[in-house]
């Protein structure tokens, strides 16, 4: 299927806007992405997640550190603090597009 500029068909969030924290972490390595549709950080920061991409991308996650507010790998995050147990399943809208 082509997704166009998502990376996912749906994603998972803890409120109906995906506006709710999900959970907070801590990187366990530095990121870099490969374009400004994802949020950099470095070892230790604290990353905050918003909604999880389900299907076709399930490596990805979206959030934010600091100010900034993009896409992650998943895998990168040390989850110490879950905000909501509840999920819900949503269709993702457009990605993140650099300008």
């Amino acid at each position: 299927a082509d997704l166009g500029r998502r990376f996912a068909e749906r994603k998972r969030c803890a409120d109906l806007e995906c506006s709710m924290l999900m959970c907070r972490g801590k990187a366990v390595r530095d990121f870099k992405g490969p374009d400004c549709r994802f949020v950099n950080f470095k070892k230790g920061e604290a990353v905050y997640v918003y909604y999880k991409l389900i299907g076709e991308s399930t490596e990805l996650w979206a959030g934010s550190v600091g100010s900034d507010f993009g896409y992650f790998p998943k895998d990168l995050l040390e989850i110490n603090h879950n905000y909501s147990s509840e999920e819900l399943e949503l269709p993702t809208d457009v990605s993140l597009t650099c300008s």
